[in-house]
């Protein structure tokens, strides 16, 4: 008799994964400055620690929402007993009201059409059981988070089709590539429910184009299909083009009473744009009221919690801190990634031209000794133990060709940046040396080679003896 019940023994968590494997490594020698300077410096995880400054110093100055009070008062009691898996309706018109000023406020947001859930994961797993049954599937263009593997099909049992995208164009989103994915689908008897986007892009730090968008809508309408927009990185864009989200699309192209109004979904999250991953708050968007209703029931097994959502209510709500604080974190960002992307250069490594995120898409190809992903695994395990760095390998990311991967930049302190550049650089360098000394060596033994074979050659053609 089992005593486990499958999903708890069956290995398709993805936690194998050289994605999640690196963070492990990272685990057991984690670089510290002072305690361990020689310890592996964590460049996988996206995580945004270059704004807590200003975060802190709204907290210090707004006593009352971190002491959970209210007009001098405690309301830490009402806060403890409240558990409606609605929400609190002040969090949530200070939160779709931030999502509005980071669009820039060409859109506008509806409190009773979000659902709050404990952060993007939840969310994006939440969608996956209010749109689609076990053993059917969703389009996903390449490269794209490795994280989806587990979020979206180990316990809902939906299947993940990739939408094969290149190099050749940006990995920018093709019709042809659109179209492929959905006939592989069919080949596998897959039913395919909808194509799931991330826009900002994860892992390339890069916006959609309104070319990808537009094919994206009429594909999801011709179909007769759900698209999902992942828009967590919306608020991380720092320079142009900048981020047009899926609503904006819709509203340009007046779908509101068409049925794909109803087949668009929008997943946010504060983790990536105010830096706050540990808080657990995410959200999802839908005009379909069908939806919106069985994701609130879902989002019991996932709540937010009503201290935290006080706390936000009242930091979203405070306009003046975040106009600042949106437009001084996408400038730290920008000098961030411009410290990453410099010093790579320096070091002969170049990056796919990125503009929002925290992380750069990076390509190592020339470092391969051949293009294949044995070699990436290979490249990528030196990098971890040899150069004490933790990057993602763009096979744990789906990437089609050999030799990208992702580094992230806003995670550490620029001394710990630099020391990162640092370390990437001396161990090309050493590549470098190691290649150049290979075919010194390789040309002195063809040399010697031609030399033995010159003075045989001689020795056996020189001219009779006289007797």
């Amino acid at each position: 008799m089992r005593l486990l019940s499958r999903k708890a023994t069956c290995n398709t968590h993805g936690q194998d994964s050289s994605y999640f494997l690196g963070w492990q490594e990272y685990e057991k020698n984690p670089y510290d400055e002072i305690k361990n300077p020689t310890g592996i410096i964590q460049m996988g995880l996206a995580e945004n620690q270059l704004s807590f400054d200003l975060l802190e110093s709204w907290l210090a100055k707004n006593p009352d929402a971190a002491g959970f009070k209210k007009d001098g008062q405690s309301i830490f009691r009402e806060l403890a007993l409240f558990q409606d898996y609605h929400g609190l309706p002040e969090f949530k018109k200070a939160l779709v009201e931030f999502m509005a000023e980071i669009r820039g406020n060409k859109v506008s947001f509806d409190q009773n059409k979000i659902v709050l859930t404990a952060g993007a994961t939840s969310a994006n797993e939440t969608l996956m059981f209010c749109l689609a049954e076990p053993g059917e599937a969703f389009l996903l263009p390449t490269p794209y988070y490795p994280g989806f593997d587990r979020d979206l099909k180990w316990r809902t049992g939906v299947e993940i089709v990739p939408i094969q995208c290149t190099s050749s164009n940006g990995f920018q989103i093709t019709a042809p590539a659109l179209e492929e994915a959905f006939q592989e689908a069919q080949k596998r008897n897959l039913r395919v429910k909808g194509v799931l986007v991330t826009n900002p892009s994860n892992p390339l730090g890069t916006t959609m184009t309104g070319n990808e968008l537009n094919l994206l809508l009429s594909f999801v309408t011709e179909k007769g299909i759900h698209l999902i927009s992942d828009e967590i990185y919306s608020g991380t864009v720092f320079s142009s083009p900048g981020f047009v989200s899926i609503l904006e699309v819709l509203k340009d192209r007046k779908c509101e009473n068409s049925q794909v109004w109803n087949r668009v979904h929008i997943v946010y999250s504060l983790s990536k744009d105010l830096g706050l991953p540990g808080f657990r708050v995410g959200a999802i968007y839908s005009n379909d009221d069908m939806v919106v209703s069985a994701a609130t029931k879902m989002s019991s097994f996932g709540l937010v919690s009503s201290q935290t959502q006080y706390l936000l209510s009242a930091l979203l709500s405070d306009k003046k801190f975040t106009r600042n604080y949106i437009s001084e974190n996408q400038k730290r960002l920008k000098q961030r990634q411009k410290l990453l992307v410099k010093g790579l250069e320096k070091a002969g490594i170049s990056c796919l031209k990125s503009n929002a995120g925290l992380f750069c898409w990076v390509n190592m190809k020339h470092l391969l000794s051949s293009n294949t992903f044995t070699e990436e695994m290979e490249l990528w395990k030196k990098i971890v133990h040899e150069v004490k760095l933790n990057i993602s390998p763009g096979s744990s990311c789906h990437c089609t060709e050999p030799g990208w991967f992702r580094v992230c930049f806003a995670n550490m302190s620029k001394e710990t940046l630099s020391l990162a550049i640092q370390r990437l650089k001396s161990f090309v360098e050493s590549m470098k040396n190691q290649s150049h000394h290979q075919m010194l060596k390789s040309s002195r033994r063809k040399f010697l080679t031609k030399w033995v074979f010159r003075l045989s050659f001689d020795h056996d053609h020189r001219e009779p003896e006289e007797r």
